[in-house]
């Protein structure tokens, strides 16, 4: 029998979904995707998504977690930092400190808690540079969760996320067969049967996609880094004026209509 009957997830883009498309505007993502699988071990079983793009970690402690607390969950996905991380000059120790405080806040409600570390960054250019702040951060994470007896999902260690085929373009988030493979590896964690496994090889490359992909390493930094960039140094985020897609724990069929609507302000 199921030992989870409501599980929310807490974060920014990763939960959220991005890149994995859903109906309209929304997004999937390796959360949804295991809600779908423990829906199936259920009838009754319900479900909120409350990541949205682009938030700090404070930001998600402050916005989602208290929401999370109040719902009274089973079982809670909790994944935040990394957009914290990529701030010049930003301390990945005080960052751990933050995200400790709300674990023992989760774990205080009765909450079971699933955590993530942050994924080896070695293979992006610019993001390389980034991979000794992580691998603290990460670190500080493993500790915590032993502390708490939360299930880790060490990303860093996933070999199949080492493949662009993981990647959506902006090679900052996952692209479809990415979340599933994240999906399958939580349910495994969880201790769900699954018809995939997430560590299975890729097919063989096509070397002509290679090849182009080595050229296209500028257009990237062009779109994608740059424009962050420029959000960053402006204080915006892809998140701001965004709610929830999936406030409410409710049966997986049933999307409230306004889920994406623009917040008020």
């Amino acid at each position: 029998m199921l030992r989870w009957k409501t599980l929310v997830a807490v974060g920014d883009s990763f939960t959220e979904g991005m890149d994995d498309p859903g109906d309209g505007d929304t997004f999937v993502g390796w959360a949804d995707r295991l809600a779908t699988m423990l829906a199936a071990r259920s009838p009754d079983f319900r479900y909120a998504n409350l990541a949205i793009r682009g938030k700090m970690l404070q930001e998600i402690i402050d916005e989602q977690v208290p929401l999370a607390v109040s719902l009274k969950p089973d079982l809670v996905t909790f994944c935040g930092g990394g957009n914290d991380l990529m701030v010049p000059n930003s301390d990945p120790d005080g960052i751990a400190e933050q995200f400790e405080i709300a674990v023992a806040e989760l774990r205080a409600a009765g909450c079971d808690v699933v955590m993530f570390t942050g994924p080896d960054t070695r293979g992006t250019p610019l993001l390389r540079s980034l991979r000794g702040k992580v691998g603290i951060y990460n670190s500080h994470l493993w500790s915590i969760a032993e502390r708490y007896h939360c299930a880790m999902i060490d990303l860093w260690s996933m070999h199949v996320l080492h493949d662009r085929r993981a990647w959506s373009e902006d090679r900052l988030h996952f692209s479809p067969d990415g979340h599933q493979r994240i999906a399958l590896r939580v349910a495994e964690s969880l201790g769900l049967p699954v018809e995939e496994e997430w560590n299975a090889p890729w097919p063989p490359p096509v070397e002509a996609e290679w090849m182009t992909q080595r050229r296209q390493d500028l257009k990237w930094a062009r779109e994608h880094v740059v424009p962050w960039i420029g959000r960053l140094l402006r204080g915006e985020s892809m998140g701001d004026g965004l709610a929830p897609k999936r406030p409410e724990l409710l049966p997986l069929a049933r999307i409230p209509e306004d889920d994406r609507e623009t917040a008020k302000p």
